[in-house]
């Protein structure tokens, strides 16, 4: 995101009398440049073209505003998440590893928000509001993860929901984190980060019993092979062979 594209953003929204929002896409800007820690409360001020009290009229400091872009970031995640989940349709499992590609998908389109989302430092009790928007957010994966407990094969444990979903965030934050700060161009990983986050996801999904060759390839898919046997899953902690 292009800080001085925010910058006219900022600017334009000041002009047209909405200084609330002129400093949060101020804030936003910044961030993408420096990090949530880079910046000042009138740093946010003059590239919003205000004076360094004017940002006082909406927020009682640099925190506040920090809080602002952050809870509308969640607002955000939680809509794409929802949007990702569709209910659990066609099918539960497919519907939770979708979660994972727009959890990744947020954090590489999105940094600023992001980055004032996880990485800021704030605690999220700081506002009701960054609160109630932080739980919401967490809710769709709760409730996917609600979802999937209850389909664990008969004979196998079952996780509490919440551990499966606080191990899916888990999951899905370090491979946003490794990826989406640039980690890649310093390490040549063998293997994109959607590619990554599903193995993660299949290898968990395969310790609960759930199988993971539940998509057999199509008859116009080139690596079909009708006359091979299935493959045997491999020995080790997850899957013992039959």
């Amino acid at each position: 995101m292009s800080w001085r594209k925010e910058q006219r953003r900022a600017e334009r929204g000041y002009h047209h009398g909405n200084l609330k929002e002129a400093l949060l896409q101020a804030a936003l800007g910044l961030i993408a440049e420096k990090g949530p820690g880079g910046f000042t409360f009138a740093d946010a001020a003059r590239m919003a073209g205000v004076s360094p009290a004017a940002p006082y009229r909406h927020f009682r400091d640099r925190d506040e505003l920090l809080s602002s872009v952050a809870q509308r970031g969640f607002e955000q995640f939680e809509a794409q998440l929802t949007a990702a989940w569709d209910d659990g349709r066609p099918d539960t499992v497919t519907a939770f590893e979708r979660l994972g590609k727009a959890y990744l998908a947020f954090a590489h389109n999105e940094p600023a928000f992001y980055s004032a989302m996880f990485e800021s430092g704030l605690p999220v009790d700081l506002s009701p509001t960054l609160q109630a928007a932080s739980e919401r957010a967490f809710g769709v994966i709760r409730a996917a993860a609600e979802r999937l407990a209850a389909m664990v094969p008969p004979g196998m444990p079952r996780p509490p929901a919440m551990m499966m979903a606080l191990h899916f965030w888990s999951m899905s934050h370090g491979v946003a984190s490794l990826f989406a700060r640039g980690d890649q161009a310093r390490r040549k990983l063998p293997m994109s980060a959607e590619d990554l986050l599903e193995a993660e996801v299949l290898i968990y999904l395969r310790g609960l019993g759930f199988p993971t060759d539940r998509r057999p390839p199509g008859p116009n898919d080139p690596s079909a092979k009708p006359a091979a046997p299935p493959p045997v899953p491999p020995a080790g902690p997850w899957r013992t062979p039959k």
